[in-house]
């Protein structure tokens, strides 16, 4: 499996993993200019910005230890321009999906909610 595969079926395991939670997925990939977003999802009046990190191993750490400064700033400014366009949304929060898998299959998922940075 490539790192595209592995980040792709990550995605997917982390909407089904969210919908699960009783968030409602809005957009996957959602993109503007050089910015992007994982998943943004709505729960209880709150969007979710959602960054999915996927590992198949801890071989360099945990999925969740590989978000930089850089893509937390990027996962901001994107947050931005789509509170810009659904000015509607009042509430926001930023989270982290961490997804480990075993071959192909789930093996751990971690959401880290309302992330500071």
């Amino acid at each position: 499996m490539t790192n595209k595969d592995t980040g792709n079926k990550g995605e997917e395991l982390a909407v089904q993993a969210l919908e699960e939670r009783g968030f409602n997925i809005l957009e996957r990939n959602w993109h503007f200019k050089y910015w992007e977003v994982d998943i943004i999802a709505s729960r209880e009046n709150r969007l979710h910005f959602v960054e999915v990190k996927t590992r198949t191993n801890q071989k360099f750490g945990y999925p969740e230890e590989s978000i930089t400064r850089d893509k937390m700033q990027s996962l901001k400014n994107a947050a931005e321009a789509y509170q810009e366009k659904h000015p509607e949304w009042k509430y926001i929060q930023f989270d982290v999906a961490a997804i480990t898998l075993n071959g192909d299959k789930l093996r751990e998922f971690l959401l880290i909610e309302d992330v500071y940075f």
